[in-house]
């Protein structure tokens, strides 16, 4: 098996060996697609909204941030994660806002490992980010 999958990264390339890795998103979290999920954290004043992650397929996924939304793909390999941010929309909010979605994107880049805990998917690394499923 090493070796076929060491075989297919030299000749397709490693983008489509982390492709083909993270494909089971939905199934490695233990979720199904369409999903959202909720980052716990204290809306900002004024505010009753929290960023969101939608998990669209199952390697793709919407963060909504606490101003703009990025696009995101994920390589799940047992418990490890990768999170492949791509370019956030440009709306203009306020600088709390912005400066809260700048450090947002920061962890999401720097989540390296993922666990189950029931109804909460747990995202670690040098911040530890814990993602509710909504509920109706």
């Amino acid at each position: 098996m090493r070796r076929t999958a060491g075989w297919v990264r030299h000749i397709m390339g490693p983008g489509v060996f982390l492709l083909a890795a993270g494909a089971a998103l939905a199934d490695d979290f233990g979720l199904p697609e369409d999903t959202t999920l909720l980052l716990e954290t204290r809306p900002m004043p004024g505010s009753k909204r929290v960023p969101v992650l939608q998990i669209e397929s199952k390697a793709r996924g919407v963060f909504d941030l606490w101003c703009n939304r990025v696009p995101a793909e994920f390589v799940v390999v047992g418990d490890t994660v990768t999170i492949l941010l791509g370019s956030p929309t440009a709306q203009q909010c306020d600088a709390e806002r912005m400066h809260a979605d700048e450090e947002l994107i920061a962890a999401l880049q720097g989540v390296s490992s993922w666990r189950r805990e029931d109804d909460l998917l747990v995202l670690e690394g040098e911040r530890t980010l814990r993602l509710r499923i909504a509920t109706d």
